[in-house]
């Protein structure tokens, strides 16, 4: 069954149609059976919810074909530029989509990043910073990130030296990370209070391989460590990223995808706990997509945001679905 037939057997009445919403993290791409641009985002955004803007966050597409190879990843900034530029032209209604851009430079560099940093920011006035996933596991049964990153690279030198070339740029970093190395990032957070740190998905609790039948413990100390995370200011919180496969919910294998009672009842413990700790003005919902595509559809997955927060004041409201994502990213 094609995912768009598959997705559509569960429709929904979009609850809040009005309240306007900053997308801060989705991505575009053009894989062999896997194309996620400009129609395919204006599909999602266009189904029932107020998108009035979006956040790019980098996925490894279209990097320049030549040149050194640590500026290759510029081309991806190019590609999302263009892209932005043409929402821009209110061409495709009042949504400006990729307001923000988020790219990638290889902090291994060390504080050889700092050009690679300013050939993003020469090729884009939306460019506001970098996601240097650092997403591991010793288990071969969870598929580390496609940066292909070592153990502890968030406590590496040569990766904080390159760190250390964010703040002065006025650019921030988005985490992404599995749920065991939650502390590492706390450490990097109170060592440079100064960077903003973005905290993807959760910190990518797992629910496959070792870790699978295990979310009770995992919550317990998934819990603890995002308080302490909490308590470092300059960190925000991503609320979404949660119904992916690696998160062991297993709506991607039904017949049916999710609806958003159900994405309620199971992860809404996760989003109560993080709204708690961080409060609304450092917390954004996300959609993660296309990758949570796989679960359920956007007006479903947008839906299920509004169902967990809907005793929120409405000035909560804004904060959660657009003003923090527009503050943290500078939209």
């Amino acid at each position: 069954m094609q995912p768009s037939v598959w997705l559509a057997q569960v429709q929904e009445e979009i609850i809040e149609p009005d309240l306007p919403i900053c997308d801060p993290h989705h991505h575009l791409w053009d894989h062999p059976g896997s194309r996620y641009l400009l129609d395919e985002l204006l599909a999602d955004t266009g189904s029932g919810h107020n998108v009035v803007s979006t956040v790019f966050v980098e996925c490894a597409s279209m990097y320049r074909a030549d040149g050194p190879a640590a500026e290759q990843p510029v081309g991806e900034t190019e590609f999302v530029n263009g892209v932005a530029a043409m929402f821009a032209s209110g061409q495709y209604g009042p949504i400006r989509a990729c307001a923000g851009i988020v790219g990638f430079a290889d902090l291994m560099l060390g504080a050889d990043v700092g050009a690679v940093l300013d050939a993003h920011q020469q090729v884009s006035s939306r460019f506001r910073g970098i996601r240097h996933a650092a997403s591991w596991d010793a288990d071969p049964r969870v598929r580390n990130a496609h940066t292909n990153p070592p153990r502890g690279i968030l406590l590496d030198a040569r990766f904080r030296t390159g760190f250390a070339e964010l703040a002065p740029r006025r650019l921030s970093f988005d985490a992404w990370l599995y749920h065991p190395q939650i502390p590492e990032l706390t450490a990097l957070a109170q060592d440079f209070p100064d960077t903003t740190i973005v905290f993807d998905h959760f910190g990518g609790p797992l629910g496959i391989g070792p870790y699978e039948g295990r979310q009770g413990e995992i919550f317990a100390q998934w819990r603890e460590d995002v308080a302490a995370l909490a308590r470092c200011p300059n960190v925000y919180a991503k609320l979404g990223g949660l119904v992916m496969p690696i998160n062991g919910f297993g709506f991607h294998r039904r017949e049916q995808p999710a609806t958003s009672d159900e994405i309620v009842a199971a992860t809404g413990r996760y989003y109560r706990h993080a709204i708690d700790c961080f409060g609304v003005e450092r917390c954004m919902f996300e959609s993660n997509f296309p990758v949570d595509r796989q679960s359920c559809s956007y007006a479903v997955l947008w839906n299920a945001f509004k169902k967990l927060v809907a005793d929120a004041s409405p000035a909560e409201k804004r904060w959660l679905f657009h003003d923090t994502a527009a503050r943290a990213y500078r939209i």
